[in-house]
């Protein structure tokens, strides 16, 4: 069972709100050391918080490590870096006991790596395509006057796209964190298997 106290979630420092929803729902005006089962704190304060109330519970690294791996292979299709790939298969091998913290600390530090390698990619492009429009024949007042034209148009285009877009986006996140929910549930409830997977 996904077990802990109100005492090891407040050593966590959880938000105020969040704290104050929990005591409420418990009839508790003070932490304590009773077993608090993560499942009603997932029932009281909803994913989110049980979510972030994981990092309290003791002994169950396996577990929540391969949670965090089964959610980051929802989007494992989205990952264009092989190193952050490598980095799921060295936390997968970790939980089961087949790779050893050295290796996972290689992997994490690549995989993080890889996220500052695309963010400097992104911010040399911008600084590119800054530099290509500054160096075109037009004069100075051409190039404004077409940046403020473009950015007009893809306003107005964005602008008619954007209700649709925020609407797509909205409704996907909502259905990938109700499949989130659905694991931790499944997980908290029957746990995941004592051998390795």
């Amino acid at each position: 069972m996904f077990v802990t106290t109100l005492n090891d979630i407040r050593e966590h420092a959880p938000c105020r709100e969040g704290w104050t929803k929990l005591l409420g729902n418990l009839g508790k005006t003070k932490a304590d050391d009773a077993p608090l089962m993560l499942l009603s704190i997932l029932e009281s304060n909803g994913f989110m918080d049980a979510l972030w109330c994981l990092r309290a519970v003791k002994g169950r690294d396996r577990e929540i490590r391969l949670f965090s791996v089964w959610c980051a292979r929802r989007v494992e299709h989205l990952m264009e870096d092989k190193r952050s790939i490598k980095a799921l298969h060295v936390a997968e091998r970790f939980a089961n006991g087949d790779a050893t913290q050295g290796e996972l600390d290689v992997a994490g530090a690549a995989a993080g790596a890889a996220a500052r390698d695309a963010a400097w990619a992104a911010a040399e492009a911008a600084a590119r395509a800054a530099e290509w429009a500054a160096a075109r024949d037009y004069a100075a007042w051409d190039a404004a006057w077409y940046a403020a034209w473009a950015a007009a148009r893809d306003a107005a285009e964005a602008a008619a796209r954007a209700a649709e877009w925020a609407a797509a986006r909205d409704a996907a996140w909502a259905a990938e964190r109700k499949e989130q929910e659905v694991e931790l549930r499944r997980m908290l409830s029957e746990g995941y298997p004592s051998k390795k997977t």
